[in-house]
């Protein structure tokens, strides 16, 4: 039986820190959250956002938009958020509808405010280690696992399964920056379960549903599970990894729900306190 490495403690100890800073320097911190339309997802993860955001002690602001917005009046209302005194983060519920271009909306955030980290130079500046804005959530709340546990990452085999820039990509630069040897594998990696198994840590973020299977693990392997789908079949969410089939296997593995998600709520209510404490000490 592998150990279940459960988010709620990791949370807890980031939302600790958080009350602490806003304490500390007397802080009020807003979170300006933009949602277009009315999609189960995001509407579950603005929940989710909003409870944790009173036990933290971040005020929560947001701008609801129809399906059908306009993007100039969509953009004027981000534009209003960006120059707001008061808003310290800037969140915005992504993809968009059509009428958005991905690339300019990641880019219309201001990089002080962009602490989901998905501005082009909030990414960039992970490569070169001179961080600009923050870390994506979810790719810091990886990090923030193997910490809380104690795992190992300098000199370690880690494999990561998927290349999005949400994810995969940032969270590989990251296990880079703190000398893992890193692996990243894709929908074109050949004998993709082969370099699988040879991982000390696995980190599945392909978004592929119960796609990780036994055939991907071997023992005294670190399973991070980042996926989250709703299994119609089983009536319950599940994440990338087959979770029957891949815990009595592997050394230690996080659940899904209970694990990687509910940590990144924390790390996204951190990252707006850092910003309202950075503006704090200008």
């Amino acid at each position: 039986m592998a150990e279940i490495l459960k988010g709620k403690n990791v949370a807890d100890a980031i939302d600790e820190r958080s009350v602490s800073l806003i304490k500390e320097n007397g802080l009020s911190p807003v979170l300006a959250i933009f949602r277009v339309g009315n999609k189960d997802s995001d509407i579950s993860y603005e929940n989710g956002i909003s409870r944790k955001s009173e036990k933290v002690g971040v005020e929560i602001r947001k701008y609801l938009f129809d399906e059908d917005v306009e993007p100039g009046v969509f953009y004027e209302k981000l534009a209003e958020a960006n120059t707001d005194e008061e808003v310290d983060g800037i969140l915005v519920f992504r993809p968009l509808p059509k009428q958005f271009s991905d690339d300019e909306l990641r880019n219309a955030i201001d990089i002080g405010k962009d602490v989901d980290g998905c501005k082009d130079e909030s990414l960039g500046s992970i490569f070169i280690k001179k961080q600009k804005g923050f870390v994506p959530c979810t790719a810091q709340a990886v990090i923030e696992t193997l910490d809380y546990y104690g795992i190992e990452i300098t000199g370690k085999n880690v494999v990561v399964i998927g290349r999005s820039l949400v994810i995969g990509k940032p969270v590989s630069m990251l296990l880079l920056n703190r000398n893992a040897t890193v692996t990243i594998c894709h929908t074109r990696t050949v004998n993709i379960t082969e370099i699988c198994r040879k991982a000390d840590i696995l980190v599945c973020a392909s978004g592929q549903m119960e796609s990780i299977n036994a055939d991907y693990v071997s023992p005294s392997q670190t399973v991070i599970d980042v996926g989250i789908s709703w299994n119609e079949d089983k009536q319950k969410l599940c994440g990338d990894v087959l979770f029957e089939e891949v815990e009595p296997v592997v050394d230690k593995i996080t659940p899904v729900p209970g694990g990687i998600g509910s940590i990144t709520t924390s790390v996204l209510l951190n990252h707006v306190v850092t910003a309202g404490m950075n503006k704090h000490n200008k």
